[in-house]
């Protein structure tokens, strides 16, 4: 699905604005027969009917449409399906696809369980009445952390999330490469100047970049704001509490853009995927990445990636917040088949799940902790213990504010930066003024 080329077109793609929070009046106004177009399924593959009379059924709406990580749900789905006896309507839909049109999925016929994130968007749904409570499921599990109940808990204490796995974001790079060229892991931002300099002279992009679909910047703005900035900042920005017009946001930018060159051009018409493989073809020397980079490299390619975490900017805050999002399972508002759907969940979080994923994913970390983890590669125990060191864990841009904010203003406007990072007072006076709109709606 093609990226929207105007934000009249991210409206058009979004909920009825009773249920996004987007202004009404200029919404309808402006994108009159929305919600007949969302009507006609642009998540078509999901909401199945079927299995409503079938007791031994239940529907899982899936955003995992690449090829590795659709592999795994499916091997998870089936150990399900050998011990519970209980069939599932898998219903893939593209990711983008998937997360730009949630809201209106989740108010028509969704399936019984769905793929979400913790965080915000995970809150956002559940305090509107869009998803099912899991208290009594988590009740029943076990190898969950109190951190992840907490990431898995509504407004109202009530759990509505279980989580399946998660990923670190950090700068990603060839071992071989690194160690041919004599490359040493930056410390503070001016090394980082300083390495991607020497890249460029060595014949190297300094920094693989994409942002074809949209999010993949937003990892770019997290990390800034994280070290320039601190946690508390960023989080509170993200909650609409700090003005997108401060110098603080100013600098944010100022920084990112002193950066563009160094980064791989024309980004917007690339994938994660495509930059992905400028590293693993040896074409890159670093990609700001989660995890899941590791889906682009195979046997010897991926025994030689290593990573390092954003360097320091300011010495006062420090290098140790992080984005590390975590994926997981929610239960629809009014599932056709209830006690299958709440079987479905109690299975997805439990140790003989992980433990699939542990054997066949090797791009990801596994929120159970009673899994048999001695299958993790080098790569991935690193990353857990990168995890593990982090004083503070974002969840990521987009799902740390609104979705609709996200979608329709926060994509857009660092898309626009991209194409254009002089006009950073234009730029983050129309995120405020945008940002006014939603939140107080």
């Amino acid at each position: 699905m093609s990226r929207p080329r105007t934000r009249a077109e991210y409206l058009a793609r979004l909920v009825p604005p009773s249920v996004a929070g987007i202004g009404r009046r200029s919404l309808l106004a402006g994108a009159a027969g929305t919600t007949a177009l969302l009507g006609t399924g642009l998540l078509a593959g999901c909401g199945s009917d079927s299995g409503g009379a079938d007791a031994t059924t239940v529907s899982l709406g899936s955003n995992q449409s690449d090829p590795k990580p659709k592999e795994v749900v499916a091997k998870v789905v089936d150990g399900f399906q050998a011990s519970s006896g209980i069939q599932v309507a898998v219903n893939t839909v593209d990711h983008n696809t998937f997360q730009e049109n949630i809201n209106n999925y989740l108010q028509g016929r969704p399936d019984d369980v769905f793929m979400w994130f913790a965080g915000y968007r995970m809150r956002f749904f559940a305090a509107r009445g869009l998803a099912g409570d899991l208290s009594d499921v988590w009740g029943r599990l076990s190898g969950m952390s109190d951190a992840f109940r907490k990431a898995s808990t509504g407004d109202d204490g009530k759990q509505y999330f279980v989580p399946s796995s998660y990923y670190p974001w950090a700068v990603f790079y060839r071992r071989s490469v690194w160690q041919r060229n004599g490359y040493q892991v930056p410390r503070t931002l001016d090394d980082l100047t300083a390495l991607a300099g020497q890249m460029k002279k060595d014949g190297l992009t300094p920094i693989a970049f994409a942002d074809k679909d949209g999010w993949p910047a937003m990892g770019t703005f997290d990390i800034l704001n994280l070290r320039i900035n601190g946690y508390q900042f960023h989080i509170d920005l993200m909650a609409g509490k700090e003005p997108w017009t401060s110098e603080k946001v100013k600098k944010v930018f100022d920084t990112w853009r002193g950066l563009l060159p160094l980064h791989q051009p024309d980004s917007l018409g690339r994938t994660w995927q495509e930059a992905a493989q400028s590293l693993q073809q040896k074409k890159s020397g670093m990609y700001l990445l989660g995890l899941f980079v590791g889906q682009q490299f195979d046997g010897a390619d991926l025994a030689d990636l290593d990573f390092f975490t954003f360097p320091e900017i300011d010495p006062a805050i420090g290098a140790t917040a992080l984005d590390a999002p975590i994926d997981g399972y929610m239960l629809a508002r009014k599932p056709k088949q209830e006690a299958n759907a709440r079987k479905l969940l109690e299975y997805v979080g439990s140790k003989a799940a992980a433990d699939i994923t542990v054997k066949n994913d090797p791009s990801t970390l596994v929120a159970n902790t009673e899994a048999d983890t001695g299958a993790y590669s080098a790569l991935q125990r690193k990353a857990a213990e990168l995890v593990g060191s982090a004083t503070e864990i974002a969840q990521f841009l987009d799902r740390d504010t609104r979705p609709d904010f996200a979608s329709t203003v926060i994509i857009p406007a660092l898309q626009q930066f991209i194409k254009d990072p002089k006009d950073i007072d234009g730029l983050t006076s129309s995120i405020e003024n945008q940002k006014k709109s939603i939140f107080t709606d």
